[in-house]
């Protein structure tokens, strides 16, 4: 967001820009419960290219912190509207316009789902991945563990063959397009890796729900995966098996196959 420069005049005289309505709109509250869903909690990118009056108001603020997801270049899509407003001001070597693109992701541009497989939830993930030949394989389990951390819907790890023979990993990590640059950050940092391909992939999951029930060896959380309102599988929390297998002394796999009769049978209730 261009800010601009030079000064505003307001009813309290003359002021620098950004006038301080501007800049507390714009400011990172972390605390903020709203701004978290605002590209993920982060913060709002603003610069000024020295034009020499005010490019950006305290009411253009309000509408960019309410209705962005995020900052970026424009994606791949298909455009379906354009808006463009013209500014009052001539700015010499640019113009004082502002244009909107109104479209469709590519990504979500996909062939239309057949009947059998509506129901679940629809959308559009980024999809982050890097082949790395060099690193202590103990490492990983911390990398996976801050990227889950930072919002990651999922990572996981490929076995490769590289150049010259050499065995490798890929790193994948599944993530909403607000996360991109922190999930990055991440991989950067704690990795070994020089570089990262990332792109957007359409998805689609089944409704879930979580439920905790008693169950005759304590109370297990049951996630309940459906289809519209067909319900598809019902699985117990594997953490909760754990735990009340550690607790009982039972084996864990019986654990698991009790508590899964139970949780199929109050799923479907």
């Amino acid at each position: 967001m261009n800010l601009g420069g030079g000064f505003v005049k307001t009813v309290h005289g003359v002021l620098p820009v950004p006038a301080p309505a501007t800049a507390e709109i714009l400011k990172t509250k972390i605390q903020d419960s709203r701004l978290r869903r605002v590209a993920g909690a982060t913060k709002f990118k603003i610069y000024s290219d020295g034009t020499d009056f005010e490019l950006t108001t305290p009411t253009g603020a309000a509408i960019i912190r309410e209705t962005a997801s995020g900052f970026g270049n424009m994606p791949e899509m298909i455009i379906e509207k354009i808006g463009v407003g013209a500014g009052g001001r001539d700015i010499k070597d640019k113009p004082n316009v502002l244009r909107l693109f109104i479209g469709e992701s590519k990504t979500e541009a996909c062939p239309p789902i057949p009947p059998s497989a509506r129901g679940g939830e629809r959308g559009v993930v980024t999809v982050i991945e890097t082949n790395i030949d060099d690193m202590n394989p103990q490492i990983y389990e911390y990398v996976m563990e801050r990227l889950f951390k930072a919002g990651a819907l999922d990572v996981f790890l490929t076995q490769l063959i590289m150049k010259k023979g050499r065995p490798g990993i890929k790193l994948t990590v599944i993530c909403g397009r607000e996360k991109l640059e922190e999930i990055s950050k991440i991989i950067l940092e704690e990795t070994t890796t020089i570089g990262l391909r990332f792109y957007e992939a359409g998805r689609k999951t089944l409704n879930r729900e979580i439920k905790k029930l008693d169950t005759k060896l304590g109370k297990v959380s049951f996630k309940t995966s459906k289809l519209g309102d067909k319900v598809m599988r019902v699985t117990p929390e594997y953490e909760d098996c754990k735990r009340i297998a550690r607790k009982t002394g039972r084996p864990l796999l019986e654990v698991m196959r009790s508590t899964s009769a139970a949780s199929l049978k109050k799923g479907k209730k």
